[in-house]
């Protein structure tokens, strides 16, 4: 097998895999490769999606979770932080998706009635129908680009991988970029 170029930044010369107290433990070729291809499928996963969503509904992929939050909240809306913490964005990423949303007519900003320094996002009759009509489209390219390429015993087990992943990242701390 022959030497791949980028292991000379991803592990030094001679440097052992698991590392030495003075040094980082650095990814087995196993390790490598399957970080690797994660990092390969997502990217094109998450383009993929884009793409059909822009082509399709005239939305990015974040905008179209963005509705289905909002969506799936009480009454259709969502308070700004939560929202924003919702969707794994900053604040101000969120104020410039929702600004957008508002001119399509998807969304519109109310004031917080508990909290008047605090505004909701409301999903509108018009976001909701967006949503409705481009979910087929959605769901099917999630389903031609992801899970018809699994065997139900591979779908189970990616589920449980991406479960035990998410569990241990979860989030603890006010330093996130959309707690900010």
């Amino acid at each position: 097998m022959t030497k791949r170029p980028e292991e000379d930044i991803a592990r030094p010369e001679g440097e052992a895999a698991a590392g030495s107290a003075a040094g980082p433990r650095w990814l087995s070729d196993a390790e490598q490769d399957v970080w690797r291809a994660y990092l390969h499928a997502t990217t094109l996963l998450e383009d993929h999606l884009d793409r059909q969503l822009q082509r399709d509904a005239g939305m990015p992929h974040v905008y179209y979770g963005l509705l289905v939050n909002l969506s799936e909240a009480p009454r259709r809306r969502l308070r700004m932080t939560d929202l924003a913490r919702h969707a794994k964005i900053t604040r101000s990423r969120l104020s410039h998706a929702i600004a957008r949303l508002e001119k399509s007519g998807w969304v519109r900003r109310e004031d917080c009635p508990s909290d008047k320094r605090g505004q909701l996002a409301v999903l509108t009759d018009e976001g909701y129908e967006m949503l409705r009509r481009s979910a087929p489209g959605h769901v099917a390219a999630v389903r031609a680009a992801l899970f018809d390429r699994l065997s139900p015993e591979q779908v189970a087990q990616f589920g449980d991988m991406c479960r035990t992943i998410a569990a241990g990242l979860q989030p603890a701390g006010a330093d996130l970029p959309w707690l900010r």
